[in-house]
């Protein structure tokens, strides 16, 4: 008997994981908790939701059927979620961020998981991996610890011998669109509706067991992914850098170049090849070479012909018109994103360390400051205060703001007079 337990029911718990413990055929339940009620009446109601899938060619759709759905707030609901917890052999929290994990209460997903794994013990059930998906460096070890708040400290080391909380790096490009008229719903009665790529590379922390070392319960020898696509690496440290300062980092420039253009949507680039060659020489040549430099030996990813697949591969999907995306869903939170550990700048900060201009992305981070209003004359104080809390050397953050200012330079020249940008 094979359970899967879902948290949160957005696009990437519905068109990820669910969808991929669906396609494995490895499950015998698919169980999900969420608190929007009209999402819960109607998905229990059809036993089953639809996504929407950008492919190559077109958009197809996939029904996940059967599925029960049930919402942590409503008592008989949160104690079938606790049961199903018990018997799980693999779970996923995919919510906002990582502060919903203990917020709730009773109803809070750190409760909920900690009465499933109590009842685990209690009844020798199954072990269980919970994969974390808040887009946080830290996600899985948050996670356990909020759990572990809500465990008696007596049978803390029960529940661990049980469960292992694995970080997971998510490159799959989804959402709800606004144009959807033409989406099949998640639900009859609904109008939401998920659409997400085809993509489903997904790295995952290695699972533990015996032969490792450690304190690793003997049953996890035996111990089998039911989600068999996902790919385990034992330390996921270098491909989180590639995802935020390649992945994520070549995205944002892409959004907000598009945004100085007056589109909408990223594939409205492919009309504009200029752009995308000077995405992908700041992937390639700017953060690609740094990691490429950092990293190598640890994976053919970072070698230059590894990273240009890489960054070639992004580029094709960003592009796809079958994803809808915009550039607003990429572009948004642009003071987060200008951060001094964040994508725009973190990328500049890594070319510069292995000695590298990074002026394709100091003229991104010239454009996420344009999408925010931020006026040339006001770029230093804004600046300066995203990035107070690190406190960086003062010599490194000049060198940083002159990049900026001078792609900003640049960016007020190009966007005004919309020739060809040079790579």
């Amino acid at each position: 008997m094979r359970t899967f337990v879902g948290f949160g029911f957005g696009p990437i718990q519905a068109g990820l994981f669910l969808a991929e413990a669906h396609l494995s055929g490895n499950f015998d339940r698919l169980v999900v908790a969420e608190v929007v009620p009209e999402v819960v009446v109607a998905v229990r109601a059809a036993a089953a939701f639809t996504v929407n899938v950008g492919r190559d060619d077109g958009i197809d759709t996939l029904t996940v059927r059967p599925v029960e759905i049930y919402s942590p707030r409503v008592d008989d609901d949160r104690a079938r979620l606790i049961a199903a917890v018990a018997e799980a052999t693999e779970m996923a929290t995919a919510l906002p961020s990582v502060d919903f994990y203990g917020a709730g209460g009773a109803s809070s997903v750190a409760q909920i998981l900690a009465g499933g794994l109590l009842r685990k013990v209690e009844q020798s059930g199954p072990p269980a991996v919970v994969y974390a998906a808040e887009n946080h460096t830290q996600a899985a070890e948050l996670l356990r610890d909020a759990v572990l708040a809500a465990v008696p400290p007596e049978r803390q080391d029960d529940v661990l011998a049980k469960v292992q909380f694995l970080d997971t790096i998510i490159g799959k490009m989804s959402g709800a669109p606004e144009e959807a008229s033409d989406l099949q719903p998640l639900a009859p009665g609904l109008d939401r509706a998920y659409l997400v790529e085809a993509f489903n590379r997904i790295y995952i922390s290695h699972i533990r067991r015996p032969d490792d070392g450690g304190d690793v319960a003997p049953e996890w020898a035996d111990f089998v992914r039911g989600i068999e696509v996902f790919v385990e690496k034992a330390d996921l440290a270098p491909f989180a850098e590639a995802k935020l300062y390649g992945h994520n980092a070549g995205h944002a420039l892409a959004a907000y170049l598009a945004h100085a253009l007056g589109f909408r949507r990223i594939d409205e680039l492919r009309g504009r090849p200029d752009v995308i060659d000077f995405v992908r020489a700041a992937m390639v040549e700017e953060s690609g070479a740094a990691l490429c430099a950092r990293y190598a030996g640890v994976d053919p990813l970072f070698t230059p012909a590894g990273f240009a697949d890489y960054a070639g591969d992004l580029i094709r999907r960003m592009v796809n018109p079958y994803v809808r995306d915009t550039v607003a869903r990429v572009g948004r939170d642009p003071a987060r994103k200008l951060g001094w550990n964040d994508r725009l700048v973190g990328a500049m900060r890594q070319a510069q360390e292995a000695g590298i201009a990074p002026r394709r992305y100091a003229l991104g981070a010239a454009a996420a400051l344009a999408y925010a209003g931020v006026d040339g004359a006001e770029v230093p104080a804004y600046l300066a205060a995203r990035w107070a809390t690190d406190a960086p050397d003062d010599e490194e953050a000049q060198a940083i703001l002159a990049l900026v200012l001078a792609g900003h330079e640049r960016l007020q020249s190009w966007a005004g007079q919309n020739y060809p940008l040079l790579v």
